[in-house]
């Protein structure tokens, strides 16, 4: 796979190259914004696609024993974790399934915990419901996050009903550790508390094995756990609207199913299950080579950033292709550093603030794309910041 090549997306109905004019207000700017990669997609995913296509007939398609196999057989060989096919329940993506799992697991009123900062949708899921959110700070130092574990136990009361982890982290990029995941599980099950874990960036770790699902830590875990996982993300085909969710126990996956079939969205899309299986069975070495860039572009920005604009620091993440980008130095508020990378820097990256407070003076980076254009991006950042400092430094001579 030539990852050094750009693809044109401008006029494919992408919302990362194409809405830029209505989400940010401006068109003319990188869009380096929402977690897709600027990547085709493996060559088994196109051909199984292609393939399917040309049958021709896109009727009703059932979640098959291929399918839940292919999804199984990734669990076991990429992450070791196995799993019986049985706990597998389609949905049409993760984000809609947390909206689900604490319409079907809560009631409005009961209190449900997060970690921040983090991916946006975790707080709309709860709140748009009526649900109270329990926000448990993750500690930073030195761009280095660590859960806040006194911190937690102490926000876990009786009305807590549900605890979201995201894992690995998005948007700081963390892998958590065994000892970590313990900890947590054990809160929670000390206190009856169902624990949901969205792991859809658990392919893209840069160290093939450090990821730890979170229900296979122990089969007491295992029967009080919720497991979200997509190809999407690993594979760039989030346009397909394909998640699995992984439910061990019986009833809670009862439960689960229950309430999908209420919204009438348990139907598997015909060429989500086709790029899934092609994806699962024959897309390791391509994630493989895909991690390996995406790993090279992160080091490339982190050093540039060192050398050459030092106000602002990052960290090459444990997993995902985000950067978590520390603009703090430039003392700028969340909007007025939206709109410094926007109209100085031409950047169109997500606002730290949108991932709560704990983001303010943050912005999130999207380097699945060629090299070449974060280069670009790089050269237009440090002409912004030049600017910046000149003007800083106009100021500070100017008479009192």
């Amino acid at each position: 796979m030539n990852f050094h090549q750009p693809i044109e997306r401008i006029n494919t109905d992408s919302f990362k190259w194409d809405d830029l004019k209505r989400i940010f207000g401006v068109s003319d700017v990188l869009p380096m914004w929402v977690a897709d990669m600027d990547f085709a997609a493996p060559d088994s995913v196109i051909s199984a696609l292609n393939s399917r296509v040309e049958h021709g007939v896109f009727g009703y398609t059932m979640q098959s024993d291929a399918y839940n196999q292919a999804v199984a057989d990734w669990m076991k060989s990429r992450h070791r974790w196995s799993i019986d096919k049985e706990w597998i329940v389609f949905c049409p993506g993760v984000v809609p399934a947390l909206s689900f799992i604490v319409q079907a697991f809560t009631e409005p009123g009961d209190k449900v915990a997060i970690q921040t900062p983090v991916y946006p949708p975790f707080y709309s899921v709860v709140t748009d419901h009526g649900r109270e959110l329990v926000q448990n700070p993750l500690k930073e130092q030195d761009g280095y996050y660590t859960m806040d574990l006194e911190a937690l136990e102490q926000s876990l009361d009786d009305q807590v009903k549900l605890f979201i982890l995201c894992s690995p982290h998005n948007p700081v990029g963390r892998v958590w550790r065994r000892e970590e995941l313990e900890a947590v599980a054990k809160l929670c099950m000390e206190r009856g508390i169902l624990m949901v874990s969205d792991e859809i960036h658990a392919d893209l770790v840069y160290e093939e094995g450090t990821h730890i699902p979170f229900a296979s830590l122990s089969e007491e875990i295992q029967e009080n756990c919720i497991i979200c996982t997509a190809p999407s993300k690993t594979f760039n085909i989030a346009g397909l609207n394909t998640s699995n969710i992984i439910i061990p126990n019986d009833s809670i996956r009862r439960r689960f199913k229950k309430t999908l079939e209420l919204y009438h969205v348990n139907s598997i899309s015909t060429l989500g299950s086709a790029a899934t299986q092609a994806a699962y069975n024959d897309g390791k070495a391509w994630l493989d080579e895909a991690l390996v860039y995406m790993k090279a572009n992160m080091e490339y920005v982190s050093q540039y950033l060192g050398e050459h604009i030092p106000e602002i620091k990052t960290r090459v993440p444990e997993a995902t292709y985000l950067m978590w980008l520390d603009f703090r130095a430039l003392q700028l508020s969340p909007d007025d550093l939206e709109q410094f990378l926007l109209n100085k820097a031409k950047l169109a990256l997500n606002k730290g603030s949108a991932f709560g407070k704990e983001g303010e003076g943050f912005m999130r980076l999207n380097i699945a794309c060629s090299r070449s254009l974060v280069e670009e991006a790089m050269k237009r950042l440090d002409q912004a910041v030049q600017e910046w400092r000149k003007e800083q430094q106009q100021q500070q001579q100017q008479p009192v």
